[in-house]
């Protein structure tokens, strides 16, 4: 019997997963999984149906951890047919603790599998082909040499020659640059090869002198990206085209029990809603309420359930929470 069912219409997504160690009290922490771009692919599998498939591209080493973070993903239905793995890495690893209040992060990442993840052209070419929307990260491109990052954006090129759209968070992260020249460079020749931006106004200030999200907006779209969708935090989120723009806010009293993931889950659920032909105005919505479930949780990564309950959304597989052990 042949079966004439259409294959998942497919996302990728690249970056780093890490190990993340959280928590803290009493020398205790919580191991999970996380990662920006990860984070991202999360949210899309949660929120789309079983069309659609979620691909993370990394990759990792042959140690415990990687298998544990391969088995991780196959286990909430996020596709590592395309991690490479390195033989002689490992996953990077952070650890996040609290003081007066506000998250600091310590990482390891010198050795990480992922700064590794462009350094073989054809394996970066099968990953993002047939996908209908590749998505990065401004941390993607910081983690590579300068040559792997030339691989990287030539192979999103190729995607989107061959239909693909691209989207892409700055997600400035000046610790792991070599300078801000460098950083300001190297996003903004990126963002020029997008179709969606998803900038942070607060963090874009600084580097670029906008003094307004409007200024944020404005100097994307001026690149020729089609969507500009500027987070704010707490405060209005900007969505502008060459034609329109709206201004959405977050719900109002949200209860914020850890931030960690906000934007990250902001951006998978605002993706999926376009992806299913929801206008900007219901996609910027639906982003504010995903993000405002995942900060009323500890962990970038909440229970799937929790963000699918108030959209109908279809659930692509058995999800499960993040994993959870404690080390002291």
């Amino acid at each position: 019997m042949i079966d004439n069912q259409p294959l998942p219409r497919r996302i990728v997504s690249i970056g780093e997963c890490m190990i993340e160690m959280s928590g803290g009290e009493d020398r205790t922490y919580r191991l999970g999984y996380a990662g920006d771009t990860l984070n991202t692919a999360w949210y899309l599998r949660a929120l789309l149906g079983k069309d659609w498939s979620v691909d993370y591209v990394t990759a990792l080493g042959q140690d415990r951890y990687s298998s544990d973070i391969r088995a991780f993903l196959d286990d909430n239905g996020i596709g590592t047919g395309h991690i490479q793995t390195i033989h002689d890495r490992r996953p990077g690893l952070y650890m996040i603790h609290k003081e007066k209040g506000d998250r600091h992060f310590t990482y390891w990442r010198d050795s990480s599998a992922a700064k590794l993840l462009a350094d073989d052209k054809s394996a970066l070419a099968n990953a993002v082909e047939g996908a209908e929307l590749v998505y990065f990260s401004g941390i993607t491109l910081a983690i590579l040499a300068p040559r792997a990052r030339g691989r990287l954006l030539g192979a999103i090129v190729k995607a989107r020659d061959n239909g693909a759209r691209i989207a892409f968070d700055t997600n400035l992260r000046p610790a792991l640059w070599s300078s801000p020249r460098v950083m300001a460079g190297v996003l903004t020749a990126a963002a020029s090869l997008c179709d969606i931006v998803l900038p942070t106004h607060t963090d874009e200030a600084p580097l670029f002198g906008d003094q307004t999200i409007d200024d944020t907006a404005d100097r994307y779209l001026e690149l020729g990206v089609e969507e500009v969708v500027v987070k704010d935090g707490s405060k209005e989120a900007l969505i502008a085209t060459a034609n329109e723009r709206i201004r959405i806010a977050p719900p109002v009293n949200a209860n914020v029990v850890d931030a960690t993931g906000a934007g990250d889950s902001f951006n998978g659920a605002y993706l999926s809603a376009r992806l299913t032909g929801q206008n900007l105005r219901e996609a910027a919505t639906a982003a504010h309420r995903t993000a405002g479930i995942v900060i009323g949780h500890k962990g970038a990564l909440v229970d799937p359930k929790l963000v699918q309950q108030w959209q109908g959304a279809a659930p692509a597989g058995v999800l499960h929470q993040q994993p959870v052990a404690l080390v002291t």
